[in-house]
């Protein structure tokens, strides 16, 4: 049960940052969303934290962001 409480805080604090990021980049989530070729409904459960995003994913994401993939685990 711990685990799986940390595993959902990650997913929540990866998520926000996602969001934040997009956001400081003046991006919408259907832009995020479109250039991961995601579609926007995913995009949103991963900023919710409602998704276990995998390596690839955070990989893709950063990409479309434009930040290196560490970025997306530095929590403020």
């Amino acid at each position: 049960m711990i685990i799986r409480n940390l595993e959902n805080a990650l997913q929540i604090r990866v998520g926000k940052r996602i969001q934040e990021i997009r956001i400081e980049k003046e991006m919408s989530q259907q832009d995020l969303a479109a250039k991961c070729n995601f579609e926007k409904s995913n995009m949103s459960r991963l900023e919710a934290g409602r998704a276990n995003a995998t390596l690839t994913t955070i990989q893709i994401v950063a990409n479309a962001l434009n930040v290196p993939a560490i970025e997306l685990f530095r929590f403020k």
